[in-house]
């Protein structure tokens, strides 16, 4: 809404108003309070774990291949400083060349998805394409974790 919005809607007596100028989807994806129908189905940000192995781009393959070896996805996911997502590393591309660096072998610029989505579209988008993950990253690119396929499914199949 405009600043102009905003203020008079302050001046009718609403206490919490917001001249948000990133626009309603920017506001969804940060988490930030909403209203309506269906303000209380469950998104894939809250399901955005973060026990993925990340790595920047300059480690030894053969490094990371060992730490994915202990994790519970297949794969690593190669990240700058600011933590904005740059690739993907399968396990079978770390153990194809261990001696060389991630970015040698990533699959760059991995499909993501934002977390403000519905756990239920996200769930049927994954089954559809007949994957076990969705990476989850901000408009920004900045990596936020990975949902489940499983775990989603299990979150819309729950009566409530």
């Amino acid at each position: 809404m405009s600043a102009r919005a905003a203020c008079r809607l302050e001046t009718l007596g609403f206490a919490e108003v917001y001249d948000y100028v990133a626009g309603k989807v920017d506001w969804l994806v940060h988490e930030r309070p909403v209203e309506g129908s269906r303000a209380g189905e469950p998104t894939v940000g809250v399901f955005a774990r973060d026990d993925v192995v990340t790595c920047a781009p300059t480690d030894r393959a053969g490094d990371v291949r060992e730490r994915v070896a202990g994790s519970p996805y297949p794969f690593a996911l190669i990240i700058s400083r600011g933590r904005v997502l740059l690739g993907r590393a399968p396990m079978s591309a770390l153990e194809a060349r261990p001696d060389a660096a991630i970015e040698e072998v990533m699959d760059p610029g991995p499909s993501t998805v934002r977390p403000h989505k519905t756990a239920e579209g996200v769930a049927s988008d994954l089954k559809q394409k007949e994957l076990r993950w969705a990476i989850v990253t901000t408009p920004e690119g900045e990596l936020i974790g990975v949902a489940t396929r499983t775990e989603l499914e299990a979150a819309v199949s729950e009566p409530g």
